[in-house]
């Protein structure tokens, strides 16, 4: 008689080694974490250059500091004030006609590319813009201006305002039903249902939250050096990447970056510690929970105004880029390879497809190793680290390790692709953590029980799971790594631009139109992509995985 033992070392399914689930995760979060460290070390290896008096002592450095805290302050303050009303609208309101489109549309926003977002603002608030012209006419005395404080303001509110709504809205619709049921029996409205309901879902939410958009907007770069306008609104991203780029003054830049990583590793650190919800991206849901009793009246007529406004918000600058962009895109030869259009969507391209593909290959092997305890730190310690070190700062750093020898553009490149790929990390994580989660306990016991492991295991449990969040994880890893404005200008060339550089490029030289049809360019591509990632996951369902004929028990106890 064979030995039960031998014959499972034989007919071992394959990969089901506890090895294979945990070695690849661990030697990737190790990389990410030597990889943060070499840019943060390349930083303090310059540290004999520093200066530190110079923060004080230098009005420019003082001002540059002060303005990229007050804008962030600022930012997280008005797009909190706007979120919280349009995420209890959206709350109580769950039949609003469009109420789906517009919750998609803010969960774009986090991936819509920051430099088209800035054209089209400029189309509709700028000197020329839509909005001023109306406004001018009504309010001759009021002098607007885009640019500077107002216009980095108003480009933040723009990209964070609908992610905070997105993520309360869920924290509301989490709230247990029993909750609402006794809250609606004691008939309580307004301020007391905000009392008892509404902030006790949203508090624990909060301060995770506006760290990460407190990250955003202090780590901010392309908004600021196309609505900058001038020395006076200057950020630490910028002030570095002037240092490195224009001046040469690689002391200054280290120093700078310091600063910001001190700032925001200080913000993070207190949050980690403190265990508070730490949210990047809501969960895909769009349930119509039962409406409540205080969405009636006044209140829907509220919440109806509030909706369309911020529906009109959003909506508004990407109107003006398709207005803009169409003409000057149907007639361009798109398929001329020697077109900068052309040249610039290969580029880019050529950037964000390896880099949203190393990301979720990165995401997949760092949640599978993330199930072992001992790997547990090392795994979670390289999924928040992008979020911590800002990529101008890690980029900084690496910039300066390998500056001698940075000549080829090969080299500037596959950082780029490196940098974009850990950017996107925290954001697939948390797409992926979820679906990988899903299987509970006792169907995990069954799987062990009958043998099911290793890539059968990942086959016929967790693929049907993954597929559809996968593919929208690789939609938004590209996606992020497209709209790349930071890590590219300090990496690549202005002779051979991506897509976002090229359009900053024709900003700069006021051929708007042009510049019109390349947000337009990019936004389609975008849509493109999110688009196969859908039809991918869609004829994947359609098509299953072949069943196994003549299916035994014995075959099922050593796949």
């Amino acid at each position: 008689m064979q030995n039960p033992l031998s014959f499972y070392k034989t007919h071992r399914a394959p990969l089901s080694h506890p090895g294979w689930q945990l070695a690849p995760g661990l030697l990737i979060a190790l990389a990410i974490i030597t990889l943060t460290a070499t840019g943060v070390g390349a930083l303090l290896w310059q540290a004999p250059a520093l200066n530190p008096a110079e923060l004080w002592h230098s009005r420019y450095l003082r001002n540059v500091v002060s303005f990229t805290v007050w804008q962030a302050l600022l930012s997280v303050l008005i797009s909190t004030l706007l979120a919280i009303p349009v995420a209890r609208a959206l709350a109580r309101q769950p039949r609003f006609p469009g109420r789906g489109l517009l919750l998609r549309l803010m969960e774009l926003s986090l991936v819509m590319p920051t430099i088209v977002v800035v054209s089209g603002l400029v189309n509709v608030y700028g000197r020329q813009g839509w909005l001023t012209g109306i406004v001018s006419d009504f309010a001759p005395a009021l002098q607007w201006n885009l640019y500077g404080l107002n216009g980095i303001v108003l480009a933040h509110v723009f990209f964070n305002a609908p992610l905070i709504a997105r993520i309360l809205l869920q924290a509301l619709e989490a709230t247990p039903q029993g909750q609402k049921r006794l809250a609606s029996q004691m008939g309580l409205r307004g301020f007391m249902l905000w009392r008892v309901l509404d902030w006790p879902a949203m508090k624990p939410v909060l301060p995770g939250l506006l760290a990460l958009v407190f990250t955003l907007c202090f780590t901010s770069f392309a908004i600021v050096m196309t609505l900058g306008g001038g020395p006076g609104s200057t950020t630490l991203e910028v002030a570095i990447y002037q240092a490195l780029r224009f001046e040469f003054d690689f002391g200054r830049a280290a120093l700078l970056a310091l600063v910001q990583l001190g700032i925001c590793g200080s913000l993070w650190w207190l949050v980690l510690g403190m265990g508070e919800h730490t949210s990047v991206l809501s969960e895909r849901r769009f349930s119509q929970p039962p409406p409540r009793r205080d969405n009636r009246g006044g209140a829907r007529f509220f919440d109806a105004t509030l909706i369309l406004a911020f529906a009109v918000f959003l909506l508004l600058p990407l109107l003006a880029i398709a207005v803009r962009g169409y003409p000057g895109l149907a007639t361009l030869p798109m398929l001329d390879p020697q077109t900068a259009l052309f040249q610039a969507t290969v580029k880019s391209l050529v950037i964000a497809l390896p880099a949203g593909l190393l990301a979720v290959i990165a995401t997949l092997a760092i949640v599978a190793a993330g199930q072992f305890p001992k790997a547990k730190t090392v795994t979670h310690s390289a999924g928040y680290l992008p979020l911590i070190v800002p990529p101008l700062v890690l980029g900084t750093g690496l910039f300066l390790l390998f500056r001698p020898s940075l000549g080829a553009a090969g080299q500037g490149m596959l950082l780029v692709v490196l940098i974009n790929a850990m950017m996107a990390l925290p954001f697939i994580l948390q797409l992926v953590r979820g679906p990988l989660a899903s299987l509970d306990q006792s169907s995990r016991q069954q799987a062990d029980q009958l043998g099911i492991l290793g890539w059968y295991r990942w086959r016929w449990l967790h693929w049907p799971r993954l597929k559809r969040p996968l593919a929208l994880a690789l939609a938004y890893g590209v996606g992020l790594s497209l709209g790349d404005f930071g890590v590219i200008a300090l990496f690549g060339s202005p002779g051979a631009p991506t897509l976002p550089v090229l359009l900053y490029q024709q900003l700069g030289s006021y051929q708007l139109v042009a510049a019109a049809a390349t947000g337009l360019w990019l936004i389609l591509l975008l849509l493109i992509i999110f688009s196969l990632a859908h039809v991918l996951t869609r004829a994947a369902r359609l098509r299953p995985f072949a069943q196994p004929k003549n299916l035994s028990v014995m075959d099922i106890r050593h796949a």
